[in-house]
């Protein structure tokens, strides 16, 4: 078992202040605050032609836009509440479609705001467009501004994202930050809510600063704290097959830190260029009082540099972040389905469930036996648990049938459908195997997921 030490006790399910309604009920409600006070500032007054019309949903669309990219921004601050509260494929979801709407709201903006000012000057929208650039300063930051998230909102498409390394795509999302301080700009000095009403500045200003501060504290200070807390750094380096190795990562007070099997941190190896490129990698045992273990595939620069850390080599961390714990379990029996590298969190949640005999089945597929990562570790604990384990090895292009359709898991698993089900891997997989369990009739509740994509 590579000297792991004892598990921590299973996790008792975590109590909830709020529930997601509750949530959703503050969001939809400082929406109608927002429109409110528009209203209330005259916004429905002299609507008397077309121009006047337009620019009214002008008014509206960037209202509703800026706070839908503020929201954008506290999905995806790693607040760990709406973490455990919602999971981070969920939130990631949100994120994408709230960015899109914000996006599509504020090109309205653009667009409305144009042909209403060139029908009430009774000018042609280009000239009306380059008069509003040349001389508004602030209507020229606006438009870099919504330059900046057209950017973003291109590379967060699949088809951009697998075309782009992790660190490309990471380093123009930042460039979000920049995109909202110049809309707040703009907003701040031509916004109707902003030229005649203390109370709706405050209120906007509370709306930036929240997020700012929630960005701070969850991203910045927190990851700060746990760092210099426990001082992590590199233990040793242990090669497990073909282009993987495990990273075991020592410190102070390791007992201490709140992190359960299946949690990933974002981690930083102080290494070379390391310090600014953060990578999520899962822990691949249940974390203990010496070491915390993450074991990474080589799939580029980063994770190569990886396979080369020295021991002493200072960490930095950010986390622990996601729900696919044992505390989503509901049901007394448990599938955990692997792909690839995505064994490393079902390894450390095999090592935390509870012992039953019959009670945990494990499906793994890999491409080739020599993929298949942690098999003497999987075995013993397979023994130990009382468990069954499933390899389904083979290239797709060379099975006659998918071993992840919905006849093969019927037949390796008859009970799946009372069963929790715990999936890990690649995006294709993942997909194909909720195919399986929805023509299978296994409720959505019963299936938790990670997937290995950015």
């Amino acid at each position: 078992m590579s000297g792991l030490a004892p598990n921590r006790p299973f996790p008792a399910r975590a109590t909830r202040l709020l529930r997601p309604v509750d949530v959703a009920a503050i969001v939809l409600g400082n929406g109608a605050v927002i429109v409110g006070m528009w209203i209330r500032h005259g916004g429905l007054n002299g609507l008397t032609s077309p121009g006047t019309l337009f620019i009214a949903a002008g008014q509206v669309t960037a209202l509703l836009g800026t706070y839908l990219a503020l929201i954008g921004l506290v999905l995806m601050a790693r607040s760990p509440w709406l973490d455990r509260l919602f999971g981070l494929p969920c939130l990631a979801l949100w994120h994408r479609w709230v960015g899109f709407g914000c996006l599509w709201l504020l090109v309205a903006h653009t667009v409305l705001t144009t042909a209403g000012f060139a029908i009430t000057t009774r000018t042609d929208a280009l000239a009306e467009t380059w008069s509003l650039l040349t001389t508004y300063p602030y209507v020229l930051m606006a438009t870099v501004a919504l330059v900046l998230l057209i950017l973003v909102a291109v590379t967060s498409a699949r088809a951009a994202r697998n075309r782009l390394t992790y660190e490309t795509w990471y380093f123009i999302h930042l460039y979000a930050y920049l995109a909202m301080a110049l809309g707040f700009a703009h907003q701040l000095v031509v916004g109707t809510d902003f030229l005649s009403d203390p109370v709706a500045d405050a209120y906007w200003v509370a709306l930036y600063a929240l997020t700012v501060l929630a960005i701070v504290v969850f991203r910045i200070g927190q990851p700060l704290q746990v760092s210099l807390r426990h001082r992590l750094r590199v233990e040793h380096v242990v090669a497990e097959g073909p282009g993987v190795v495990s990273v075991y990562v020592t410190g102070r007070h390791l007992d201490q830190l709140s992190v359960h099997a299946g949690q990933y941190f974002l981690w930083r190896f102080l290494a070379g260029d390391g310090w600014w490129r953060a990578h999520p990698y899962s822990l691949s045992a249940v974390p203990n009082d010496r070491h915390l273990r993450v074991t990474v595939k080589a799939a580029g620069d980063a994770t190569e540099v990886v396979q080369r850390l020295r021991p002493g080599t200072a960490v930095f961390v950010e986390g622990p972040y996601g729900s696919f714990t044992g505390d989503q379990r509901t049901l007394p029996r448990v599938l955990l389905i692997a792909g690839g590298i995505g064994i490393t969190p079902l390894r450390a949640l095999l090592e935390e469930l509870p012992a039953a005999r019959g009670a945990i089945t494990l499906i793994y597929r890999a491409s080739r036996w020599e993929d298949v990562v942690f098999r003497d570790e999987l075995e013993a604990l397979m023994k130990s648990k009382g468990a069954r384990v499933h390899y389904l090895i083979g290239r797709r292009t060379e099975l006659r049938r998918d071993p992840l359709d919905a006849g093969h898991l019927k037949h390796n698993v008859p009970d799946i459908a009372d069963r929790d089900i715990y999936i890990c891997g690649p995006d294709g997989m993942i997909d194909t195997v909720r195919r399986s369990l929805r023509r299978l009739r296994v409720p959505a509740s019963h299936i938790h997921e990670e997937r290995f994509a950015y």
